[in-house]
């Protein structure tokens, strides 16, 4: 898919993994929909991919895990723009927590439901809401394109991250099933699975912590944002690629 003024949508685009996607699509000339909760991480974001070459930069402040919110959403990213070609699915949170802590045989804590439920809702029914609506939205408006899901390198399962390992496997198969339900109407879907990754959230962590995290990594580093950006446009950009998840993490394997 050629990107010059194709409309795409990224969900999360406040910071971090969403910002870096959207600079990175708005120097090929797209026209993006951005999508977050935090109005002034919308703004910034917006400002700076017109500054990087957007053509237009709408924002929307919409809770993805919302039904009604999100049927509107992308009814809305349909009137403003009148074309629709991508979503990337990027938009999550953690409740990190042990499954149950346990001291000298008592059970002293569980995940609460809330902590697993909050996850669930945003980072899996979020992924599945957008990405319906947003394949219905193509295929109303008679547009090809991708739909890229943010999944993690903890989708094979990490310690302490039950919920969030559970939502970034759901978001990986979900994109496999969309591979081949939504293929017949010129519309892709894969996935990104990224290891650690330099956000301004991981960034802010002590550098000690940080090299530690590092150590671990094959190529001795972490990952900058614009690396898992890079793999979105390639996504978008090869008419082959479908059905496929993305590791992205420096050769680690948890």
């Amino acid at each position: 898919m050629e990107l010059r003024e194709k409309v795409i949508a990224i969900t999360g685009a406040g910071r971090g993994l969403g910002a870096a996607t959207a600079l990175r699509l708005a120097g090929q000339g797209c026209n993006l929909a951005l999508i977050d909760l935090d109005d002034d991480a919308l703004a910034a974001t917006a400002a700076a991919c017109n500054d990087a070459g957007a053509p237009k930069a709408v924002t929307y402040n919409v809770n993805v895990s919302s039904e009604p919110d999100v049927e509107q959403l992308f009814a809305d990213i349909g009137a403003e723009f009148g074309a629709l070609h991508g979503l990337i699915n990027n938009a999550g949170i953690t409740r990190d927590a042990l499954t149950l802590k346990v001291r000298d045989g008592e059970v002293t804590s569980k995940m609460s439901l809330a902590e697993w439920q909050l996850v669930i809702d945003v980072n899996l029914t979020g992924v599945f809401l957008c990405g319906r609506e947003a394949a219905a939205k193509m295929i109303e408006l008679g547009c090809e394109g991708a739909i890229v899901n943010i999944s993690s390198i903890s989708r094979h399962g990490n310690m302490g991250q039950v919920n969030y390992s559970a939502s970034k496997a759901g978001v990986q198969a979900m994109a496999v099933v969309w591979a081949k339900e939504f293929a017949r109407f010129g519309i892709r879907a894969a996935s990104i699975a990224p290891g650690f990754i330099g956000t301004e959230m991981v960034m802010a962590m002590k550098e000690e912590a940080r090299e530690k995290l590092a150590s671990h990594i094959p190529l001795r580093r972490m990952g900058d944002p614009d690396e898992i950006a890079s793999t979105v446009q390639f996504i978008l950009e090869n008419d082959y690629v479908s059905g496929r998840c993305f590791g992205v993490d420096g050769g680690l394997r948890l």
